[in-house]
């Protein structure tokens, strides 16, 4: 564990990274050359592991044709099931539970069609004003082909600082008109991770479905999706799970609600072991897997038969430690280095480890400033308008080296003014 009032020196750093038990990992992963690599909540890095997966799969594909739905070594027509008990224990659900299928939003419009049942005077849908925006677009969508006007029967918890969320707002917002409430388990910009057990509960005194967007949290941190009794997730798999650019997404569904009828059909939600009986009757499978609905993509799945074997490897307990170490060293730095109001740098994630995700958000009038230079410089971030920047730490590839090193190149660009005198030759299409 870092402690406050430690050695601010480059040395210390480096006496942590030679203490560090995952540091073995890094030389898994393709970093870029030159590159302080911290942007693994947008893009995770790819390991050695998930390019054999997928080379393995594009010379089943090259040799075994079509073949290879039933004699790949994973065979393709398991694979989303495969995906799904590979990742299970690390969101703490049952194996039949999880699937990886579609993609996020997709996912959100499976499951959220089938949970939401709107009656008179329980027709409402809470969610967040801080939540990504494919979510609300999706939850809005939702609500019209119910008839119903997203500005009546969508509620946003507000934030009172623009950055976190109360907890205690969000439950008194669970009122008797909510039917479901659809949450982010991390704050896509400030990284401040929700008590998902704690408003689980809530919402189900308040007889409110519940589910919660993991995109920000899962490869990172442990959760007990079954335990808390949560009623639905999903999440991507290009994030902390290191699957590739749009690689495939998860689904989860509590058991409970496996009786439930899918109404998004599609053909490879049908029972499984009667899917090429080629019914036009829709039986669907008592599973997770029930609400999936197209081909699964074999090649965006490929790589995540690898990634998860490193993760599993590393054991996520201890990436979640090292997680809250090295942001809570980074944080400490910036407040060593960086503290005084002359700086303007105000760290916008939750103060306590516990309480975030595996980035940190600073704020400052010049972030996109500071965000493009310190790419010009090697040190890959992400820029948020109008003014926060996010810098993530993936425990299994950032040292407490690249921690040290970013600050000192911040302090260092500020002191020389750098920032104020950048111009941007375009704007980023992509931040």
């Amino acid at each position: 564990m870092v402690e406050k009032g430690i050695d601010t020196s480059e040395e210390y750093a480096l006496k942590l990274d030679e203490e560090d038990s995952l540091s073995k990992y890094k030389d898994d992963f393709y970093i870029p050359e030159d590159t302080v690599y911290l942007n693994g909540n947008s893009l995770g890095l790819m390991s050695e592991k998930a390019e054999d997966s997928l080379e393995k799969v594009k010379e089943e594909w090259k040799n075994l044709a079509i073949q290879g739905w039933m004699d790949g070594e994973t065979p393709w027509f398991f694979m989303a099931e495969t995906l799904g008990e590979m990742i299970s224990d690390m969101v703490g659900a049952k194996s039949e539970e999880v699937v990886g299928t579609g993609t996020t939003t997709v996912n959100i419009h499976a499951l959220v069609s089938t949970l939401f049942k709107p009656k008179k005077g329980k027709d409402k849908i809470l969610a967040d004003e801080l939540n990504f925006p494919t979510d609300i677009y999706a939850l809005k969508g939702l609500l019209e082909l119910k008839g119903l006007d997203p500005g009546k029967k969508l509620k946003l918890v507000p934030s009172s600082d623009g950055h976190l969320l109360d907890e205690d707002k969000i439950v008194e917002m669970m009122t008797d008109d909510v039917s479901i409430a659809h949450l982010p388990s991390v704050l896509y910009r400030s990284g401040q991770l929700l008590d998902m057990e704690y408003l689980t509960k809530k919402a189900h005194e308040r007889d409110i479905i519940i589910g919660f967007d993991c995109s920000h949290s899962a490869g990172i941190i442990p959760h007990e999706l079954h335990k808390w009794d949560v009623d639905y997730a999903m999440w991507c798999g290009y994030k902390y799970l290191n699957g590739g650019p749009g690689s495939t997404a998860f689904l989860y569904l509590n058991e409970k609600h496996f009786e439930k009828e899918p109404k998004l059909k599609g053909w490879f939600g049908y029972e499984k072991d009667k899917q090429f009986d080629l019914a036009l009757d829709f039986v669907h499978e008592k599973s997770a897997g029930g609400w999936q609905i197209s081909s699964p993509t074999i090649l965006g799945s490929a790589p995540l038969l690898g990634s998860l074997e490193v993760i599993k490897e590393a054991g996520l307990k201890d990436i979640r430690n090292k997680s809250k170490d090295i942001t809570d060293y980074f944080i400490h730095l910036l407040e060593e280095a960086l503290g005084k109001e002359s700086y303007g740098v105000k760290v916008l994630s939750p103060e306590k480890a516990e309480e975030r995700s595996s980035h940190v958000a600073i704020k400052h009038e010049n972030a996109e400033a500071i965000s493009s230079l310190l790419r010009e410089k090697g040190f890959i971030t992400d820029f948020r308008p109008p003014n926060v920047i996010r810098l993530a730490f993936s425990p299994l590839y950032n040292t407490y080296h690249d921690a040290w090193s970013t600050v000192t190149t911040i302090k260092e660009m500020i002191d020389e003014g750098e920032h104020l005198t950048y111009q941007k030759a375009e704007k980023d299409l992509v931040t």
